[in-house]
């Protein structure tokens, strides 16, 4: 099968039975090298499934506030199976990492996309741990993968920034949103993994590369994880990724 016969049969898998550009537009060449990359080439290579590979397209999108694409891989998300709950999980996720303006944003688009499915809003809640209980219950997901890092590094911050700076990140990313379940430990370290790589978040990808291992993710995952997010991204920030996954993993002392 070629790039053209792979990406027809990708795209009805995805979007629901509708074709790739076939000359219509005003720039049809364009589309066809994309989707012919995207869908012909990258969506079949490694062992990532269509529900993991539509959530790091969205959250990429999400990233870049490329909100009309990240409409149509909504509904290509919720073709391939993913449920309203994951997809929903995964935008509110990003927050901590492009902060609430843009989360707003994506997560109204993606809202948009539920409406025209006829999913009503909103949908359940997810919430599991209480306002007293979010700290402990955070500290205890942030510690099983990344041990004291974070607070060891901003120990010499003058009071009460030395405590502030690490506990908002505790009760704010792990607290708020690691205890909420619905997306597993594995899928949520690949896409931090790949929003950190979208944001050109250097430092952290080595972290969270280590992180990815210890939450179970495979090596052929982590690559495959940002090879996916390649296109969306664009070459330098993809293959930058794609050089620090390396060096971490082939580190010795790692995770594996």
């Amino acid at each position: 099968m070629d790039r053209i016969e792979a990406c027809e049969k990708k795209f009805h898998q995805l979007f629901g039975g509708a074709k790739p550009n076939s000359g219509e537009g005003s720039d049809p060449e364009l589309l066809q090298i994309l989707q012919r990359l995207i869908f012909g080439e990258i969506s079949y290579t490694g062992p990532l499934d269509d529900r993991m590979r539509e959530l790091i397209t969205c959250v990429v999108l999400a990233a870049y506030q490329c909100l009309p694409q990240l409409k149509s891989h909504s509904a290509a998300a919720l073709y391939t199976g993913v449920t309203p709950l994951e997809l929903r999980e995964a935008i509110y996720s990003c927050m901590p990492f492009i902060g609430c303006p843009k989360t707003l944003n994506a997560i109204s688009a993606v809202n948009d996309t539920f409406t025209a499915q006829g999913i009503s809003l909103p949908i359940e809640g997810a919430e599991r741990v209480s306002e007293d209980e979010r700290m402990e219950a955070g500290r205890k997901i942030q510690e099983s993968i990344y041990g004291t890092e974070i607070r060891d590094e901003f120990s010499s911050l003058p009071e009460p920034f030395n405590r502030e700076v690490p506990d908002i990140l505790t009760g704010w990313y792990f607290g708020d949103f690691c205890t909420r379940g619905v997306l597993d430990a594995k899928t949520r370290e690949l896409l931090s993994l790949v929003l950190l790589a979208a944001l050109g978040a250097e430092k952290q990808l080595g972290a969270h590369v280590s992180g990815c291992l210890k939450a179970g993710a495979t090596q052929e995952e982590i690559y495959n994880a940002l090879l996916h997010a390649l296109p969306y991204m664009g070459f330098p920030l993809g293959v930058n990724a794609i050089r620090i996954a390396r060096q971490c993993l082939e580190a010795p002392g790692d995770a594996r």
